[in-house]
């Protein structure tokens, strides 16, 4: 064998080594899990750890439900937030929910697994490497108002499942979601009278989690007004809330293809989340006033 074809296949080994350890890296750092059963459903969500994840320590954790309406939607959504609060020392969780036009669900049956994910994260905390009362509910639109329900709705918990353990996250970043839900709110055709148990604007207590809440002037679906209540029942109540609105933007301005605002808005929720003591250091986002 001459020089040239050792070479070769030195070269060789090293690209399929290489191609070993990435993928080895890859399964290490996202995991997908199956969280809850629903007959023959298994509902799944996606782990993104810490690039710099230490075996012997937890972790905050943050997870993150998609908008849709509770009609439809993927976790895709949010996977580039997830990405980003990841690099930073979060571990955070895209989860699936039942919808609509998936699984013929309710908002009332999308709610109800929402809370299963986070029971699910603090019963496999230490497998998992959870802090879990570091705990953070995040979404878009309908996964906003699933995000905030979580920590202000006390109904629609699974059957069978053990209220001992708390579905209430500690903090929360939301997405023009969709938080009211009574006569003239979004989703009141589908909901009805249940309202008064589902709308998070309608069941906000002392105790409610610190809130970020992002929305655009030019919003159809939430209007300007119905955050800036909330935000006066949040500080009556005694929790902070921090409202972000911008001028001109509309329902989904935040989202990955906005690249301005995505940077904005993920600045600003990494600057509350540090806030918490949840994330240490400046952001890493690069943003423009």
């Amino acid at each position: 064998m001459n020089l040239l074809e050792i070479m070769k296949r030195i070269l060789f080994l090293i690209i399929v080594f290489s191609f070993y350890v990435l993928s080895s890296f890859a399964q290490q750092t996202v995991t997908q899990l199956v969280y809850k059963k629903v007959d023959t459903l298994s509902l799944t969500m996606d782990i993104y750890y810490p690039p710099t994840m230490k075996s012997d320590k937890k972790y905050p954790a943050m997870i993150f439900y998609y908008g849709g309406g509770w009609n439809t939607g993927t976790i895709s959504q949010l996977e580039p937030h997830a990405k980003y609060f990841s690099e930073r020392g979060i571990i955070c969780v895209l989860a699936d929910y039942r919808v609509r036009l998936r699984h013929n669900a309710t908002p009332f049956e999308s709610l109800e697994d929402a809370k299963s994910a986070i029971r699910y994260l603090r019963v496999n905390s230490e497998k998992l490497h959870i802090e879990t009362n570091q705990i953070i509910a995040s979404g878009a639109s309908a996964g906003g108002h699933l995000a905030a329900a979580t920590g202000t709705i006390s109904k629609y918990d699974a059957p069978n499942e053990d209220l001992s353990i708390s579905s209430k996250p500690q903090a929360l970043v939301l997405f023009n979601p969709a938080i009211d839900n009574g006569p003239g709110g979004y989703g009141f055709e589908r909901v009805g009278m249940e309202y008064k148990d589902f709308s998070p604007l309608h069941n906000i207590q002392i105790g409610a989690p610190p809130t970020i809440l992002f929305l655009g002037t030019k919003d159809i679906v939430i209007p300007v007004e119905t955050v800036q209540y909330y935000k006066i029942v949040m500080d009556k109540v005694g929790s902070r809330c921090d409202l972000k609105i911008y001028e001109g933007q509309k329902h989904g301005f935040f989202n990955y293809i906005h690249t301005q605002y995505f940077n904005q808005t993920v600045f600003e929720a990494d600057k509350f989340l540090t806030s918490l003591g949840y994330l240490k250091g400046e952001p890493t986002i690069f943003t423009k006033p």
